[in-house]
């Protein structure tokens, strides 16, 4: 039964860690250099509110959903 619950509690705080989600930062890094490495130029990567990107394309989502990443040209 111990072996039950402790395999129950460490799923459940895996879960948790999971739907946290990854630091704006480093996923805007990441996608940065994704682009980089298809030879674009002139744009520019934002980190905003949900929801709140008007005239961009949200390119990913950070901190559990909270913030978009936009990507914008020129």
């Amino acid at each position: 039964m111990k072996k039950v619950l402790l395999a129950v509690s460490l799923l459940a705080m895996a879960g948790s860690v999971m739907a946290a989600g990854k630091p704006c930062s480093d996923l805007k890094s990441e996608i940065d250099a994704k682009i980089k490495a298809k030879g674009a130029s002139g744009y520019s990567l934002e980190v905003v509110d949900k929801g709140s990107a008007a005239d961009a394309k949200v390119v990913g989502t950070c901190e559990a959903g909270s913030k978009d990443i936009v990507y914008k040209r020129g």
